[in-house]
């Protein structure tokens, strides 16, 4: 796959089916996962791969109460209010993100990825990066979430039997499965409006277009 359609077309795909990812797509992924920078090269991080229908069983229940927590603390009110606006663009996002909490357990795998020592995500997250874009060039749709580390992280680490008296933490889960829907662009303002040259507010001296890629 060409390079840019990866970059351009990896969105969040949260509706997947129940069909199996392949062995051979999982080792794809998690090799390139541990191909990303990592600080110092300490490479402080590890995977568990779940797919057993009986782990998946155990988790769902705790992504659907982090996810009601979420939305009734930083979400409170958003789905009310993009109904008020009519904004269907906001109304897909958290149907489709209900819907992965609803079927936590129907997603066929789920990469959940921890670190230690790397509070600020410099080296777990571009590795799960790569692990998002192998999946990408296998056809796999993948959704980054962090709602179980932020309010289920002391109950995932019993369950998957994390050390975490060695440091272990948490950094996020990655669902992934064949989607439903179709690869596309994601929809963004231009990065003309978002980025800026030697200084905030200093608009850039070239123009990008918008989007600067196409299929």
């Amino acid at each position: 796959m060409d390079l840019f359609e990866a970059l351009y077309t990896t969105r969040a795909m949260r509706r997947v089916s129940p069909d199996p990812v392949p062995d051979e797509v999982i080792a794809a992924m998690l090799d390139a996962a541990v191909r990303a920078p990592s600080g110092g090269n300490s490479q402080n991080w590890r995977f568990v791969v779940v797919t057993d229908s009986d782990v998946r069983a155990e988790l769902g229940p705790l992504y659907r109460r982090a996810w009601d927590q979420l939305r009734a603390t930083v979400y409170r009110g958003r789905w009310e209010q993009a109904q008020e606006r009519g904004d269907e663009s906001a109304l897909r996002v958290m149907r489709s993100s209900q819907w992965l909490a609803d079927n936590f357990e129907t997603v066929p795998m789920w990469l959940m990825a921890f670190h230690r020592n790397d509070t600020t995500g410099a080296s777990i997250f571009p590795a799960v990066w790569s692990a998002m874009l192998a999946a990408r060039a296998h056809g796999v749709g993948t959704c980054l979430t962090t709602i179980l580390a932020l309010f289920e992280q002391e109950s995932v680490c019993d369950i998957l039997g994390v050390p975490t008296d060695r440091g272990w933490q948490l950094a996020a889960a990655v669902s992934c499965g064949y989607p439903l829907g179709r690869w596309g662009l994601a929809q963004r303002e231009s990065a003309e409006k978002v980025a800026f040259q030697d200084g905030w507010g200093r608009p850039l001296p070239f123009a990008i277009a918008n989007p600067a890629w196409r299929p």
